[in-house]
């Protein structure tokens, strides 16, 4: 049945009872106003129209199903956003630690190649000492081979500067020959029987006491060869070499 022909129903039904009760009151000697029966006629009418029925429930079970439509629509951009953050956060996480990789990569070899590096230049250093070390073992045993006894030194009463320098181009190493000859001219001026009135110091290397060069001859007062073959000795044993002293001496003084 169609909202129309409810609502027809309905208002025919009031008529009719309407009708009734206006005939019913007269006789029973209580009269009703036919307003009052109108209203409460129309009232009825409009209760049984509201009632939902054929296309008023079509419409609204549509309705609810939009609604759901909606819904799923919603939740399915949610997830789907979600689903996309996730993807980002885990393609940044893996750019950073791809990153770190190469990082730690990059640091490995550089450490490895400063290694490398340090390796080879103490290697170098090591070889350069001990080329430098046979090269002074094999001048100072060419010089104690030169200086073996001071017999091949023609023994004389005097000897002048150029004499005792000749002396000891003979005996000291020709690489260590200058930084000799500086100490001795700042110790004694070439001269082989200076004495330093204080300290006692004696000879051409100011040897203190001057007595400690007898261990080389007897003649240490009076021969040069004597007394610079000693100072060669001391100053190869006390600073590897007369080159190793006249540093010393430079720094400090003395030797």
């Amino acid at each position: 049945m169609s909202r129309i022909s409810v609502r027809g129903f309905a208002v025919a039904s009031a008529t009719a009872v309407t009708t009734v009760g206006a005939v019913v009151g007269v006789a029973s000697g209580n009269p009703q106003s036919p307003n009052d029966n109108l209203e409460t006629t129309a009232a009825d009418a409009t209760l049984i129209a509201d009632i939902p029925m054929g296309q008023q429930a079509q419409v609204q079970v549509a309705s609810l199903t939009e609604q759901a439509d909606a819904q799923a629509a919603v939740a399915d951009a949610s997830a789907k956003k979600a689903a996309e953050e996730d993807a980002r956060v885990q393609a940044a996480k893996t750019a950073k630690a791809k990153k770190a990789a190469a990082d730690a990569k990059v640091e490995q070899e550089r450490e490895a190649k400063e290694k490398a590096e340090k390796e080879k230049a103490e290697k170098e250093r090591e070889a350069k000492e001990k080329a430098e070390r046979a090269s002074r073992d094999a001048e100072r045993d060419t010089a104690s081979d030169s200086s073996v006894g001071t017999a091949s030194f023609t023994a004389k009463g005097s000897y002048t500067v150029a004499e005792v320098k000749a002396i000891a181009r003979q005996i000291v190493p020709a690489g260590q020959f200058q930084c000799f000859s500086n100490i001795v001219q700042h110790e004694s001026t070439w001269n082989y029987q200076a004495q330093n009135p204080s300290s006692g110091a004696y000879g051409l290397v100011q040897a203190y006491p001057g007595s400690k060069m007898s261990s080389v001859g007897a003649d240490w007062r009076t021969n040069p060869a004597t007394q610079i073959k000693w100072g060669l000795n001391y100053m190869n044993e006390r600073y590897d070499s007369p080159c190793g002293a006249w540093s010393f001496w430079q720094a400090n003084r003395w030797y």
